[in-house]
């Protein structure tokens, strides 16, 4: 396939990714608090799958190792939301296929497969193995996020999950400036500075939209924000 069209392919889902974060951000700033909204988990399914076939065309385990993580982590916060019974039944039977279908594929394509994938010329292996941790670690967070989630019978973000958010994305973007990928290092350079912001909500240091002085703008805001599910 044409290099353009798999980086485009590529961007489409690291720009939804960078969406759901900044749908976050800016619902956290309005609440003072980091929030976990619906919008946010629904993004993040659909940005999701595109990433498994960009990880596919890029013949990347690292990319696809993150996204077999952290995919019906997905589906659980959506249900913790009580959000997933609001989907069309033929659209949740979809979502929940998708990985399994891929795996299957992998496993029966004679072109492209696990073997094809650990095989990459273009990937040397310490730094296949430096992108994988970024991955394990920046997918971790999720893992994390869900067990938290689960013993406080509701989905949350914790300040934990935005420190293990700003460490994998550090490795991640070390690692997309030797494998010379672009999409990895726009998106982990963006979605840095929100995790960081992210986590200073967690710490009570105070929204930026509660020190605007401009009353009009604050009410805008909040209105967007209140929108937001």
């Amino acid at each position: 396939m044409n290099i353009y069209l798999v980086y485009g392919l590529g961007f489409l889902g690291q720009m939804l990714f960078f969406s759901r974060t900044i749908i976050q951000w800016f619902k956290s700033e309005n609440e003072g608090e980091a929030v976990s909204p619906v919008l946010f988990w629904k993004i993040s399914l659909v940005a999701s799958q595109l990433m498994l076939f960009y990880g596919i065309l890029r013949h990347d385990f690292a990319i696809m190792l993150g996204q077999f993580i952290v995919y019906y982590i997905y589906v659980r916060n959506l249900q913790l939301k009580n959000a997933w019974k609001n989907i069309f039944p033929f659209f949740r039977l979809f979502i929940i296929a998708v990985p399994l279908l891929i795996i299957t594929w992998l496993c029966t394509n004679k072109t492209i497969n696990f073997t094809t994938l650990f095989k990459n010329e273009q990937i040397p292996f310490w730094l296949l193995i430096l992108g994988t941790t970024g991955q394990v670690i920046f997918s971790f967070r999720f893992v994390y996020q869900w067990i938290y989630s689960e013993k406080e019978k509701e989905s949350v973000l914790p300040g934990v999950f935005w420190m293990i958010s700003i460490l994998g994305a550090l490795i991640i973007f070390i690692y997309a400036i030797f494998r010379l990928d672009p999409v990895l290092f726009l998106s982990n350079l963006l979605g840095l500075f929100i995790y960081v912001r992210n986590l200073l909500l967690c710490f009570g240091r105070g929204s930026l939209v509660s020190r605007m002085n401009n009353t009009a703008i604050h009410n805008l805001s909040k209105k967007i924000s209140d929108k937001i599910k």
